[in-house]
């Protein structure tokens, strides 16, 4: 195995050409421990210290390593960390649901990712709605998302739910697979070929670790009970590691997913629901807010059944906490700027002081 199986491309080679010297030894991380992380150079895998920050360039950008970044590694220590192609973000944890409690920073999962795994189980798992923030977060971290529908073989014709996934995740690609037997496993060949990165995105207990299995063809990740009484599963998959297999592709495993924040807006609302961005050009108002206005076209796709209310509601709910978030980060970079200059004016009064 060597880098060029890992994924790396011309994206990066020129980031290496661009040096005037490589000082130390290129790898992938491969898995994050505390403040160490592991990489892989395609001869072997260790585990190496990782500073707080990681100057990459000579510009102010610095990036932590995260599972899919490659990285220079001297000493035992990375040392730089080169630009990413893509990285997966949410906001981080801890909101609760309160929309005034929008997290105030943002966690980067994975990087470099070519697709993205929604796993989601059909029992008490499957939520229409959730499937619909998985696809806003993907398609605003500009990644390919794909649809697995797991336990299949719960049911005996899945394929209803199949159908209604696709209705909601339009031109998306949509698979039943059944991870205890190995049904469907076959038709997710495609995307781990050589030097291509899945990630894995789902609630515990949907099956991303069964499904690494399956696909791998033996048992490598543990697997946990999920609970009669509440159908949430334990978090037995606790950190983010890259797995390699026959193929030559990379699955990135990430521990279970049961708050889905968004962090910002790069168009993934848009992206998610084409159907209501086509409804509203026919609105009678650029502006409409699909809730009051007169001559709304989205709300009359609702009355005549045209278009689920559920969806609306889910599309307006995630509109307004991105624009929530946007407000909040704006409101901070102004207040940033405030202090800036008020150190400035503190700095320059001294000054005279001195004089």
């Amino acid at each position: 195995m060597h880098l060029s199986t890992m994924g790396w491309d011309n994206f990066f080679e020129e980031q290496k050409q661009a040096l005037k010297k490589v000082n130390g030894r290129i790898a992938r991380v491969t898995g994050l421990q505390k403040n160490h992380v592991r990489i892989h150079d395609g001869e072997e895998e260790v585990v190496v210290k990782a500073r707080g920050r990681i100057v990459r360039g000579h510009g102010k950008n610095t990036l932590f390593p995260v599972p899919g970044d490659y990285v220079i590694e001297k000493g035992g220590v990375v040392t730089r960390v080169f630009a990413r192609k893509n990285q997966l973000v949410r906001g981080a944890a801890g909101r609760r649901g309160k929309l005034d409690a929008a997290p105030k920073a943002k966690q980067v999962i994975a990087s470099n990712i070519d697709t993205v795994f929604i796993v989601c189980g059909l029992d008490r798992d499957y939520n229409l709605r959730r499937i619909e923030r998985y696809l806003t977060l993907i398609y605003n971290s500009n990644m390919t998302p794909v649809v697995i529908l797991n336990k299949a073989d719960l049911h005996e014709d899945s394929e209803p739910f199949k159908a209604e996934v696709e209705e909601i995740a339009l031109g998306v690609p949509v698979h039943l697979i059944s991870s205890i037997d190995g049904d469907g496993v076959e038709a997710l060949e495609p995307y781990v070929t050589e030097g291509k990165t899945i990630c894995l995105m789902g609630s515990s207990g949907a099956g991303k670790s069964s499904l690494v299995n399956a696909i791998v063809g033996e048992e490598i990740r543990i697997v946990g009970e999920v609970s009669d009484f509440d159908g949430k599963g334990m978090h037995t998959t606790t950190t983010r590691d890259m797995i390699f297999l026959e193929s030559g592709g990379m699955i990135i495993d990430n521990p279970g997913i049961r708050e889905i924040s968004l962090s910002d807006e790069e168009g993934g609302v848009d992206d998610t629901f084409p159907d209501i961005t086509e409804l509203a050009a026919g609105c009678r108002f650029n502006d409409c807010t699909h809730q009051h206005e007169p001559e709304c076209n989205v709300m009359a796709a609702v009355e005549s059944g045209e278009l689920a209310a559920d969806r609306l509601i889910n599309y307006l709910k995630m509109r307004l906490e991105l624009t929530f978030v946007s407000s909040r980060e704006s409101k901070t970079a102004d207040r940033i700027e405030k202090e800036r200059w008020r150190d400035v004016a503190k700095f320059q009064k001294d000054a005279k002081t001195r004089t």
